[in-house]
């Protein structure tokens, strides 16, 4: 098989064979497919295989693969070259779009991924702010920089501890964490750390522990406590932004940030991130103010002209977002209904386009719910699904990306497959 012979040949050069951990399959075993084309809603893998694709890249394809329009749009960039490392006029055209579209987005600063705008947004709230400390969410996921990368140690009033080698302690001492929907575990941080707090970041959307969708009230107690202590909430919303809504979780749930950062979804899928905010706050980016960042790439014509080809999609067809919930609805519930008659004990979280099945009989709607679930039994179902072409993150904690190419039949496809899927996890 030729993904198996790839896969070999890549663990002789690349850590684990991929350059991106979930990718390797360690969570639910085997080896991943190898994919070399994507159209609409299928992907097709090296062996000749069709899948129908519920990851999009992880989230950004929102129109789903090879979009004849943003294919055209990189087609006509490409033929103007690359790269300059210099001012172009689509980036202009991006940073208007994004302060059109997002609200309480005066300025813009393009970067290259999700990862490197959050660590910029929290260096300019700090710098904002003249403070330190930052509280972030145990189970949600900002990136890789060292700051980012903090467990829970002995509980919600620690200082944070590093969750990855090479980390160093002095690196994570300044992140705080709180749980996920617990007020009163952000509340407590800050009574702790007086005046020394410049920001909570979090996921509107948690959807880096599967999808747990904000608790009632939780996202506007964040918002009167940043107030309250004169600390930044920052928005991360390289998931939610442009697939919630095309205002994002802040136009979803009607809860405004100070400052927001984007992905992949506002490059077309290609390499990009962004990080917005108010005027005077990013009026304080070089060279306007004493918060450094840079980057050569940052803004580059190819990735502008395939998001603002995407975009611009999505503005002008308000109704895609109506048919992709709806069909994340239906795919929910025919989940439940399915894993309800194969006796399988599941909890499906769906928020707008993201949906989760948990296999666990305690409502997911924290970190600590979450971990509950059987990643046995998520690995069982992964491969039935796989083996019936339906394409999932592999990983519990993940989410399915439901985009506007998927039409109510290839939701029914996948129901079918999930039918099937869950009544052989049952029989085991």
């Amino acid at each position: 098989m030729k993904s198996e012979a790839l896969f070999d040949r890549a663990r002789r050069v690349l850590p684990g064979g991929v350059n991106s951990p979930v990718r390797a399959f360690r969570a639910v075993g085997g080896t991943p497919p190898f994919l070399v084309r994507g159209e609409g809603c299928r992907v097709w893998d090296e062996d000749g295989r069709e899948y129908l694709d519920f990851v999009g890249s992880w989230g950004p394809l929102i129109l789903g693969h090879s979009h004849p329009a943003v294919l055209e749009a990189v087609a006509a960039a490409i033929r103007d070259g690359l790269s300059f490392g210099a001012p172009t006029a689509r980036e202009v055209e991006m940073a208007e779009l994004l302060t059109e579209t997002v609200p309480g987005a005066g300025m813009v600063r393009m970067v290259n991924s999700g990862t490197e705008a959050v660590m910029s947004a929290v260096r300019l709230a700090r710098g904002a702010t003249g403070r330190a400390k930052l509280i972030k969410f145990d189970g949600c996921y900002h990136g890789h920089s060292d700051a980012m990368l903090v467990g829970a140690g002995s509980g919600a009033l620690t200082q944070g501890v590093p969750d990855s080698a090479g980390v160093t302690a002095g690196a994570a001492q300044d992140t705080l964490l709180a749980g996920y929907n617990d007020l009163g575990s952000v509340s407590r941080l800050f009574d702790a750390n007086p005046g020394q707090i410049a920001a909570v970041i979090v996921e509107p959307v948690a959807a880096n522990m599967g999808v747990v969708p904000p608790a009632e009230g939780f996202l506007e107690g964040l918002r009167r406590l940043c107030d309250r202590h004169g600390a930044l909430l920052i928005f991360d919303e390289v998931i939610t932004g442009f697939r919630l809504a095309l205002g994002g979780a802040q136009e979803f749930f009607g809860v405004r940030a100070d400052l927001v950062t984007f992905g992949k979804i506002i490059g077309g899928g290609m390499p990009v991130g962004a990080y917005a905010g108010r005027r005077e706050l990013m009026g304080q980016v070089a060279p306007e103010g004493p918060v450094y960042q840079a980057g050569t790439l940052s803004g580059n014509p190819v990735a502008m002209a395939a998001g603002l080809a995407q975009l611009r999609i999505l503005r002008e067809h308000p109704e895609y977002y109506t048919q992709i919930a709806e069909n994340a609805v239906f795919l929910a519930q025919r989940l439940r209904e399915s894993a309800q008659k194969h006796g399988v004990p599941i909890q499906v979280n769906q928020c707008g386009a993201l949906v989760c099945p948990y296999f666990t009989g305690t409502p997911v709607v924290s970190f600590d719910g979450a971990k509950s679930s059987d990643t046995g039994l998520f690995r069982d179902y992964f491969h039935q699904m796989l083996s019936r072409g339906i394409y999932l993150a592999p990983s519990q904690y993940e989410a399915v990306f439901v985009n506007a190419s998927h039409s109510r039949q290839e939701i029914e496809t996948a129901c079918a497959a999930a039918d099937e899927s869950l009544a052989a996890v049952s029989a085991r």
